[in-house]
């Protein structure tokens, strides 16, 4: 195989917003392959909000990336070389890559992509981690009853897209905040959504208490900040809120906290936030169903696609600046 192994490496730590120049693109041969072992030519990259916090040299729940490494992202492709019994050539799997054309991973951490059922990039979006983040969030941890109402922040986003659209699968009533009109107008005629508030909008207070006129039983919430602050007054008894992001605190240098703990009090709110990594059980049944709706049209998704490993960063960049639609992902080249 004469094909290089092009590489997205992280260059340097971003001092504020990130910029292209945080990252450098480097060409070299591909990996060899070790017993159990699988080689995947990626053909998709998935961009994701938590890869801005694995640039900085903190630790969360996961390490920081290393200066002068593979930038870390989940990926997509088809298997070129195989020393697993359980994967051969030609198989269409997804896995944590990285952003890089080539990569060679433990074939015990690859799962397939049922390409019957849904696209090979829906497996890094609807029926990948963001699908199943949703899944979990929602489904387990805010296990909303028919009848109730739902509210999902950043719901034109990958993970919030699904979430609204699961517990409208579960008999629920779904209200989305997203940022800007043209993002409402989506999570309302394409994903079916019963309502959407604009948060951008100068009377996002004041629609979203008339959205809400008996309150809400759920907030599935990727925001966090003043948005999920708006929210509290409406809680009811019994409420509960799933912490699934905070997008608001990112490159924010005084991010807004939570001001009133009375209305959690008063009305007995179960707050819970949760890493879906920490739920492998919970993958392949999720992937399952997730996929079993996508095929029967029940579940809709929207990718929005840059072409090329070198348009990667700026592909995050964009995203974190709330320009993507959907999934963000990168066809690689």
């Amino acid at each position: 195989m004469t094909e290089s192994n092009r590489q997205v490496l992280l260059a340097s730590r971003p001092e504020g917003k990130p910029t292209e120049s945080n990252f450098r693109i480097k060409d070299g041969p591909l990996p060899s392959l070790g017993e159990g072992q699988v080689l995947v030519r990626n053909q998709w990259l998935s961009i994701d909000p938590y890869m801005r916090g694995r640039m900085m040299d903190i630790r969360t729940y996961a390490e920081p990336v290393a200066l002068g490494d593979v930038m870390v992202g989940d990926t997509a492709g088809i298997v070129v070389e195989s020393r697993h019994p359980g994967f051969a050539v030609g198989d269409a799997v997804a896995g944590h890559l990285g952003w890089q054309r080539f990569g060679a991973i433990d074939g015990s951490l690859l799962r397939k992509v049922d390409t019957t059922r849904v696209p090979l990039s829906a497996g890094l979006g609807v029926a990948g981690m963001p699908g199943v983040t949703a899944y979990v969030g929602l489904i387990d941890l805010c296990a909303p009853q028919a009848g109730e109402t739902v509210v999902v922040t950043a719901a034109a986003g990958a993970v919030g897209s699904v979430a609204g659209q699961l517990a409208r699968l579960r008999g629920c009533r779904v209200v989305g905040v997203a940022g800007g009109a043209d993002k409402c107008r989506h999570v309302v005629d394409d994903l079916g959504f019963d309502a959407c508030i604009d948060y951008k909008a100068a009377d996002f207070k004041a629609s979203l208490k008339a959205a809400l006129p008996d309150g809400v039983n759920c907030i599935f919430d990727n925001v966090g900040g003043e948005v999920l602050d708006a929210l509290f007054p409406r809680l009811r008894p019994g409420a509960r809120i799933t912490l699934c992001g905070a997008i608001s605190e990112v490159d924010n240098p005084s991010p807004h906290g939570i001001r009133r703990l009375l209305p959690l009090i008063v009305n007995r709110v179960k707050v819970q936030g949760f890493i879906v990594g920490d739920h492998p059980e919970r993958w392949a049944p999720a992937i399952d169903e997730l996929s079993s709706h996508v095929a029967a049209g029940r579940l809709h998704f929207r990718e929005t696609v840059a072409e090329g490993l070198e348009a990667a960063p700026r592909a995050l960049i964009d995203l974190l600046a709330g320009r993507s639609l959907g999934k963000q992902l990168v066809r690689i080249l």
